[in-house]
């Protein structure tokens, strides 16, 4: 995936989340949280926060050149978040196979996890 084909994703220009790297296998984004972002509480949504895991996610796991799509994800919600938070999330992969292959992602703001996604994705043949 050309780093061209990254930057061109509309969902994520709209959410305002931008890619900090992607390697083999691994991804790190950045967005602030915009009063756009916020539920009827005034915190973060967390569909935004499960956007921003999961663009994490289609990064890393397409990284290899490979199509991906997933089969299945997980989202745990551990600290609110504000308007104007900073938030990284961090991409790694925990199992790679032939037809297969999952992935852990943090949602971080500073050395706070604020939520935590695992997911597993389908490898399609090349």
């Amino acid at each position: 995936m050309s780093a061209d084909h990254l930057q061109s994703d509309p969902y994520m220009r709209l959410l305002g989340i931008e890619i900090c790297a992607v390697g083999v296998g691994k991804a790190v984004l950045q967005t602030h949280v915009r009063h756009e972002h916020l539920n009827i509480h005034g915190n973060g949504h967390g569909g935004f926060l499960y956007s921003l895991a999961d663009a994490a996610f289609a990064l890393a796991s397409n990284s290899h050149g490979i199509p991906a799509v997933a089969l299945s994800t997980h989202m745990e919600y551990f600290k609110r978040v504000s308007e104007g938070d900073a938030l990284e999330a961090h991409a790694s992969e925990e199992n790679l196979g032939r037809r297969t292959a999952t992935y852990r992602i943090e949602i971080r703001r500073g050395a706070d996890l604020v939520a935590l996604f695992s997911g597993t994705v389908f490898r399609m043949s090349e």
